[in-house]
Formats: structure tokens, C-alpha cells, sequence
């Protein structure tokens, strides 16, 4: 049959047909995939995915309770848990666990009244996210921060961050916590 014979839109019947021959090949792909990783025994599967959502959210508490002990209390013995070959990706602070706590120390003395509170955090396996607000006193409007650190073994082993200044006006109505 020419085209003429098909009326004037052949080329949406071939298209309509492409489109319903690929439809059944995936959904057949996907029956296919999901059949073969069905398992009648949810036991291990379920495991797995505890024993996930154990090791974020242990990450997790890790990360928080060293970050407020650290930054916060100023307590240099909260870094024991970071490694010491931590790999640091702020352009301002040395890589190593003993550059990054004397990198701190310093600043810490110099700027006691320095404190980060943590809006909110996640956790996704290895990586713990930090939302925080950092101020240097009552007076400062301060900086917004997000912290990434990366989980390893019990150890904090790589942190990357970006930050940004918390401005006196905004465009907006929203803040930036």
C-alpha cells in the first residue's frame, strides 16, 4: 500500500506503530529484569537495605556530633575521627588531620565567640550534607554554609563546602535558613 492509499497522515499510523512495538519491547524488558531479581526470600535483600540505612544514619550522627563538639564547644579531641589523610577541597584549609585541627585551633583562638549552627542535615550512604549558619558573634549576620563530608571506615576522610554571606537586604522574602 503507497502512502496515497493510507490517507493524509501515513506517517503518523508508521509512528503510532513504532511508538506501540517499542512500548511492548520495554515493557517486556522490564518484566524481563524484574523477574529475574525477584527473590522469594526478602530476608537478605531487607537486610541489606538495614544495614544502609544503619551505616547513614550512624554516618550521619558522626558527622553532627563532631561538627558541634569541633565547632561549636571548640573541643580539638572531636577530631579523632577524622583521618589522617583527610582530603580537604576549601582552597583555604590544608589537607591532613593534624594541618586541619592547627589550621582551626588558631582560628578558634583568635575568634572564641565563633559558633556554626546546624539548620538541617542528610545523609545518603557515604555522604553527610550540613546546612549551617555561621556567625563570629551576636552581631554578624554571618555566612550560609553546606558542608559534604564523606564517611569512610568510621572516619571522616573528605569534606568539600560552599559558602556564601548572609546579605543585609534580598531581593526576596525568604531567608537563608
Amino acid at each position: 500500500m503507497n502512502d496515497a492509499a493510507q490517507g493524509p497522515h501515513p506517517h503518523r499510523r508508521r509512528l503510532a506503530s513504532a511508538i506501540a512495538g517499542t512500548s511492548m519491547a520495554l515493557i517486556a524488558a522490564v518484566t524481563l529484569v524484574a523477574c529475574s531479581h525477584s527473590d522469594t526470600n526478602a530476608s537478605p535483600s531487607s537486610s541489606a537495605a538495614r544495614s544502609t540505612t544503619d551505616t547513614t544514619a550512624t554516618n550521619r550522627a558522626l558527622v553532627t556530633d563532631f561538627y558541634n563538639r569541633f565547632f561549636n564547644e571548640h573541643d580539638a579531641s572531636a577530631a579523632s575521627v577524622i583521618a589522617d589523610n583527610y582530603k580537604q577541597h576549601n582552597p583555604q584549609v590544608p589537607d591532613g588531620k593534624a594541618p586541619f585541627v592547627d589550621y582551626f585551633t588558631g582560628y578558634f583562638a583568635q575568634n572564641p565567640q565563633a559558633r556554626n549552627t546546624i539548620v538541617r542535615s542528610a545523609a545518603d550512604g557515604d555522604l553527610v550534607y550540613l546546612h549551617v549558619h555561621s556567625t563570629n558573634g551576636a552581631r554578624d549576620r554571618g555566612q550560609a554554609i553546606v558542608d559534604i563530608f564523606r564517611v569512610s571506615g568510621g572516619k571522616i576522610v573528605e569534606h568539600w563546602d560552599v559558602i556564601q554571606d548572609v546579605p543585609a537586604t534580598s531581593a526576596n522574602n525568604n531567608t537563608m535558613f
